[in-house]
């Protein structure tokens, strides 16, 4: 698509600023990002409009001669009430403004999560019952609902690496350090995506020429990670300590991990140490676009921001 009017919502988060780049690369594009904030001020092809999820006055108009609307804004974490206000009132309204002002194309940003605790292991989402066990997960599925009535293409991604990211590796450091055995082996696999992949990702649904839409896929690399490599690799780079060259049962991770009071939960623990992997080749079949050799492959361009992060 050339000449094309995107509408952007949070595009000053972490997977928001990895979109953005990438949509701002593409000749043809302007971009509207529509936040608190303004983003990317004087950038020649960009707009900001005011806007605020939780005041559907200030939606109104945004998505006024845009072609796609992209929205990756959400609450990821707090009460109940604070994450269905942005994430399901919020979202509603939005893509109410969207179809009013005849918006053809949605991507929406959810996640996994929504699945709740698994063992998932290479399941695809015919194979899975939706079952979130935090306000958050609950309040996003909401969400991907008012997407989909939109006709949106709903990505659920998997964990999230890369500069940016404020909690996956800082949550791994204080594992280690609570649970400091090699966790079931280190066998688990997960769904796993670099930030800058999947924000090519999701600039390639938004400008494909025949969007997949309403549809929703799972956006992690095809390939899923074993979580005693993501360890070993974060290691190797100086971003956390080397890892324990002793296997340690699942009870005893639990185990030890009551007894060492720290801000991840054992919820977190288990979505961390315990398979999480969905298959998530369709969507990078549908738009064409390669994965990328992979997020422990793109751990090296990283790897100074997460030392700074850690230090």
């Amino acid at each position: 698509m050339t000449g094309t009017r995107i509408v952007v919502t949070g595009g000053t988060g972490f997977i928001g600023a990895h979109a953005a780049k990438e949509l701002l690369a593409r000749d043809g594009v302007t971009v509207r990002f529509a936040g608190r904030r303004p983003v990317h001020a004087g950038t020649p092809g960009v707009e900001w409009v005011r806007a605020e999820l939780t005041d559907s006055g200030s939606l109104h108009g945004i998505c006024e001669d845009a072609d796609v609307l992209v929205h990756l804004a959400s609450k990821v974490s707090g009460t109940e009430e604070s994450c269905r206000a942005v994430n399901e009132a919020g979202t509603a309204a939005l893509m109410a403004e969207a179809v009013r002002a005849g918006t053809p194309r949605v991507v929406h940003l959810s996640t996994t999560a929504v699945y709740g605790r698994g063992p998932h292991t290479g399941q695809d989402i015919p194979d899975l019952t939706p079952a979130p066990v935090s306000a958050a997960s609950a309040t996003r599925l909401a969400g991907e609902q008012h997407a989909l009535r939109a006709g949106a293409v709903v990505l659920r991604a998997g964990l999230v690496l890369g500069t940016g990211d404020l909690w996956v590796v800082t949550a791994l450091a204080e594992l280690l350090k609570r649970v400091p055995g090699r966790w079931a082996g280190g066998a688990a696999s997960l769904s796993v995506v670099d930030a800058s992949d999947l924000g090519r990702l999701i600039t390639a649904v938004a400008l494909a020429p025949a969007p997949p839409g309403p549809a929703v896929f799972h956006a992690a690399h095809p390939r899923p990670v074993r979580i005693g490599d993501l360890v070993a690799a974060l290691a190797e780079h100086g971003i956390v300590p080397p890892p324990a060259d002793e296997d340690w049962s699942w009870d005893r991770c639990l185990q030890e991990h009551a007894g060492r009071p720290g801000i991840v939960s054992e919820r977190q623990f288990h979505l961390l140490a315990q398979d999480h992997w969905y298959r998530s080749d369709a969507v990078w079949q549908r738009t064409g676009v390669e994965p990328g050799p992979g997020p422990l492959d793109r751990l090296a361009a990283s790897a100074d921001w997460y030392r700074t992060l850690l230090a």
